[in-house]
């Protein structure tokens, strides 16, 4: 097709220009794989073995297995026994310890005497996450033994009404089932994104854009050219992150492999757009990195890779509507924890699909303008 003219030429070169770049393949392949790695092992809601220090006043059996209660949840673990509140206090004020479990004296006597025996549990809430956690297991634990008591005093084999849950698709909440999908979106984002932004801007650098420029190729045949060997090199890197994924992180792939992938091509058809977008518009290197790392942040926040977007401000959430990152993700946990088919998610494949063709048509236009 003469709209695709000098395609296969352009292609040709840009294969052999980028195997030939040790740099743009170090950029594309080492830190990616770095930061999968490292955002798989650290965004972890599950908090185990909080720094806990306990203030037993009463010092009997049954304060003692009230602090093994607590300990063999996993959540806490006792580092230090205090002997006075204002000990307490201060190891949580230093940062020694995360959570104070008091004591009072008369908790065995009013226990057995079948009046309320009160534990005071002081949280650090500087951190939310481990704030919610410990308050949620402490109350956990108090509320069990609590019932238990209850129980043994009435009579009663059976609690009057018993929940059974049953989670769905994440039956052991594991934060890698949830965060590593995501983190597939990110890392490929950062890393195709990267590599097209250089691409026009290193050949205006190095002079050869001219010889382009003259040379009867079509723009879209050009742009199309660019785009390819950044797009296989990009499909090979995210079947690593998903061999990582499921070797290493262990994170079950619960829906077919041609669903991943086709999604996969269409998210990496976009962000290298994008690039090459930015690159249309860069006129060195430092620009195009540097608006290139401008769309890294929004698409961490305002994505649903951390936070839900249900609960953003409305103009945080639209935000998160523009972005290739937001559908991705969502089509990645849908495959990946629950199974489900492209025919189930077709307007997030349609959505990226349109962001992929207009970007690459603003992109052929856009140079064209800039040549004339």
């Amino acid at each position: 097709m003469k709209i695709f003219q000098g395609f296969t030429a352009i292609l040709y070169k840009e294969f052999i220009v980028v195997l030939r770049d040790p740099m743009t393949l170090f950029f594309m392949f080492f830190p990616p794989l770095i930061e999968m790695i490292a955002f798989g092992f650290a965004l972890d809601n599950d908090v185990k073995h909080m720094a806990t220090v306990v203030f037993d006043e009463d010092k009997t059996v049954e304060t003692r297995r009230l602090v093994e209660s607590f300990e063999n949840t996993q959540t806490f673990r006792v580092v230090h026994h205090a002997q006075s509140l204002s000990e307490m206090a201060a190891m949580i004020r230093k940062g020694k310890a995360y959570v104070g479990v008091q004591i009072p004296p008369g908790f065995t006597r009013n226990l057995h005497a079948g009046s309320s025996a009160q534990v005071q549990v002081l949280i650090d809430g500087s951190s939310s996450t481990i704030a919610l956690q410990a308050l949620n297991t402490s109350l956990a634990v108090t509320l069990r033994q609590s019932v238990g008591s209850l129980m043994k005093e009435s009579g009663r084999t059976a609690i009057p009404i018993e929940v059974r849950p049953q989670v769905l698709f994440n039956p052991a909440l594991r934060s890698p089932n949830f965060f590593v999908p995501g983190v597939i979106g990110v890392v490929l984002q950062i890393a195709t994104t990267f590599a097209t932004a250089m691409s026009l801007v290193r050949e205006r650098e190095r002079g050869t854009l001219e010889n382009l420029m003259v040379s009867p190729l079509s723009r879209w045949g050009l742009m199309l050219g660019k785009i390819v060997p950044y797009l296989c090199i990009g499909m090979f890197m995210a079947a690593v992150l998903f061999a990582i994924m499921r070797w290493v992180f262990d994170v079950p792939i619960a829906g077919s492999l041609f669903a991943l992938f086709v999604s996969t091509l269409l998210y990496n058809f976009t962000l290298l757009s994008l690039g090459l977008l930015i690159s249309t518009k860069a006129e060195n290197q430092m620009q195009a990195l540097q608006m290139t790392m401008t769309l890294i942040m929004p698409s961490v926040f305002f994505s649903g890779f951390i936070f839900p977007r249900e609960t953003m401000p409305w103009i945080f959430w639209a935000v998160g509507a523009v972005l290739p990152t937001t559908y991705f993700i969502e089509l990645m946990r849908a495959i990946i924890l629950r199974g489900a088919d492209l025919v189930e998610f077709w307007r997030h494949l349609a959505v990226l699909a349109a962001m992929g063709v207009g970007l690459f048509a603003v992109c052929a236009i856009r140079f064209r303008q800039k040549l004339s």
